[in-house]
């Protein structure tokens, strides 16, 4: 949060009080497709994931959270409606967790977290819109390309499966792109 925002001893020890540790397990799912996401994440240690299946019945990965990182289903957050993507653990994961009626009473209570809270929206909106470009401008070794230089440990750390899923391309197409 530090690395957002600066806050003053007393907020933050407000802010700290408002989050609980938790420990997950992989493969453990935070949200479904249908849930409504209540719970706003900062992932300490391990990595989740948001995702959607398609009607074909195949994953598609929008966002990969390896520590250290914040997310949750966004969406389903901001508008309390069910959310059309899951969460879930790709490895054992340390998580702090804040609800979302702390997090929003701490928008109104605390002018640096509000600041902080426009900082997550400015990162979402600048991710999605890189993403759909790279995805309507790029080829898979570009993207593949452009996932090492940027995020590394996201090669290192995930299976083929995730990483095609996140990238877009069929697992062959990765291995391809992996053996060149």
């Amino acid at each position: 949060m530090q690395m957002f925002s600066t806050f003053d001893g007393k907020d933050l020890d407000k802010v700290v009080d408002c989050f609980k540790a938790r420990l997950i397990k992989k493969n453990e799912i935070l949200v479904s497709e249908g849930e409504i996401s209540k719970e706003f994440y900062f992932i300490n240690s391990g990595c989740i994931r948001t995702y959607f299946i398609t009607k074909q019945g195949h994953e598609k990965t929008r966002y990969l959270m390896i520590e250290p990182s914040i997310g949750t289903a966004l969406t389903s957050f901001i508008s309390q409606k069910p959310s059309f993507e899951f969460i879930d653990a790709l490895e054992k994961t340390e998580l702090l967790v804040i609800n979302r009626k702390d997090f929003y009473r701490l928008v109104d209570e605390i002018p640096q977290w509000k600041n902080f809270y426009l900082k997550i929206m400015e990162m979402a909106y600048s991710f999605q819109n890189r993403k759909i470009e790279s995805l309507v401008t790029l080829s898979a070794k570009e993207r593949y390309n452009q996932l090492i230089k940027e995020n590394p440990k996201v090669v290192q750390r995930l299976s083929n499966k995730i990483i095609a899923s996140y990238l877009d391309i069929k697992q062959e197409t990765l291995s391809r792109l992996k053996s060149k």
